[in-house]
């Protein structure tokens, strides 16, 4: 059985919307899956339609000793949810475990003991943690074979993550235990630059355990939890779905990259590197953003939210140079003369090209080259006035532009960005 914690101590990140439409697309695509709910708030009953007034048996019946009460075993106390999909719920109970456990040999490894017994019943667990650090939290982590971080995609995300890590290695070093660290984005709205740039940042940072899945910003999933049901039933055509999906086949077949194969001058645990790369991320968005520009940013993201539509860029010789706009001189789109320069940052690319209308979507004709700089890619296209579509292709992969604001859904329910030549 392959196991999961579902970690992070910033509340509002999408942490137990992630355990249960994980748990909920592993068993859609036929791997029978378990999922333990050791968050006191229970709210993973509550998000799968589990009435309240019906759980007597909980996963801290599972956890406590014959001199607490009448044990149980996981067996007993979980609910069939769907084909494949089982639940171990838990309620308010559970918030009394730290203190019966206080001071107790053993404390640590009680849910491990505990997913023991039903180890040869399911191919995965996926466990939602409580969002803070404690008893129930260690227990996870001495639980799990692997740890994934859900982080927001928003400016003082990145903060959290910095101490998320700290946290982890703390934990590590305290546990005694080595487990294998994913960071996966969650609530990107693509429609908003910030989310777009911190995107960029954690997978420059993060490249080895940064998940390539994300988990975009969709109102079904919110819907989907009103309603008590995962995003596989109540919605299977959503984009939520998609993600989910998405992600469950790349637990499937990726392994992220093991330290040793990418700090050979450096010996440094996964999670002590990642407290260091969460650092340099947090100096770097302060640099960029900056205090004075963050209610500016915010209020940007709060209108792409509210749905407020962004001008298509139009392309002139003359540029402002603001504080703002840094990156933008740097990485994006900007006309020079009677060309349209293309200019944009892919770490460790081996190769990168342009396709769009004016190229018939060609995806050989275009090549950006890197001029010296190892991860700046730039060409430059001589474009008539008008308005173009066009996408990135890094490795044979398409992307979008993360230095265009436009972007619109194309046939294939992909981003196309878009430009308009003066």
């Amino acid at each position: 059985m392959r196991t999961i914690a579902v970690v992070n101590q910033k509340g509002g990140c999408g942490k137990t919307t992630t355990s249960i439409n994980l748990a909920a697309s592993l068993a859609r695509l036929g791997h029978k899956t378990l999922l333990v709910d050791l968050d006191p708030q229970g709210h993973c009953a509550v998000g799968l339609a589990v009435p309240d007034e019906q759980i007597e048996r909980t996963i801290y019946d599972c956890l406590i000793e014959p001199q607490d009460g009448t044990p149980a075993k996981v067996a007993e106390v979980v609910w069939q949810i769907a084909t494949d999909f089982d639940l171990c719920p838990a309620n308010v109970r559970l918030a009394a475990f730290e203190q019966v456990f206080s001071g107790r040999a053993g404390r640590e490894d009680r849910l491990k003991r505990a997913l023991e017994t039903i180890k040869a019943n399911y191919e995965w667990c996926i466990i939602d943690c409580p969002p803070s650090v404690g008893l129930l939290a260690f227990n996870a982590l001495r639980a799990c074979d692997e740890v994934m971080v859900p982080v927001e995609t928003g400016f003082f995300s990145l903060h959290g993550l910095s101490r998320m890590m700290e946290t982890l290695e703390e934990m590590r070093e305290r546990c005694g235990t080595d487990v294998l660290i994913r960071v996966l984005p969650t609530l990107y709205d693509t429609r908003t630059k910030l989310a777009r740039e911190v995107l960029g940042e954690l997978r420059s940072k993060f490249k080895e355990y940064l998940m390539e899945s994300t988990v975009n910003f969709n109102t079904k999933l919110k819907e989907a939890a009103s309603f008590g049901q995962p995003i596989t039933e109540y919605d299977p055509g959503s984009r939520g779905y998609k993600d989910f999906v998405n992600l469950a086949r790349e637990l499937m077949g990726h392994r992220p990259v093991q330290m040793a194969d990418t700090l050979p001058t450096e010996k440094l645990s996964r999670p002590a590197e990642l407290v260091q790369r969460a650092r340099q991320l947090t100096q770097l968005t302060n640099f960029q953003f900056g205090k004075n520009s963050v209610p500016s940013l915010m209020a940007a993201h709060e209108a792409g939210i509210n749905g407020v539509a962004a001008q298509v860029p139009v392309l002139t010789e003359t540029t402002r140079r603001t504080t703002e706009q840094k990156i933008e001189d740097f990485y994006g789109v900007q006309q020079v003369g009677n060309d349209v320069m293309f200019a944009a940052r892919f770490v460790d690319a081996k190769r990168v090209l342009i396709a769009g209308d004016f190229n018939n979507w060609s995806s050989m004709s275009s090549p950006l080259a890197t001029n010296g700089s190892p991860s700046r890619w730039v060409t430059k296209l001589p474009l008539s006035p008008g308005r173009y579509r066009y996408r990135f292709i890094v490795d044979g992969r398409w992307v979008t532009d993360p230095n265009n604001d436009r972007v619109e859904v194309n046939e294939y329910g992909e981003l196309n960005n878009v430009i308009e030549v003066a």
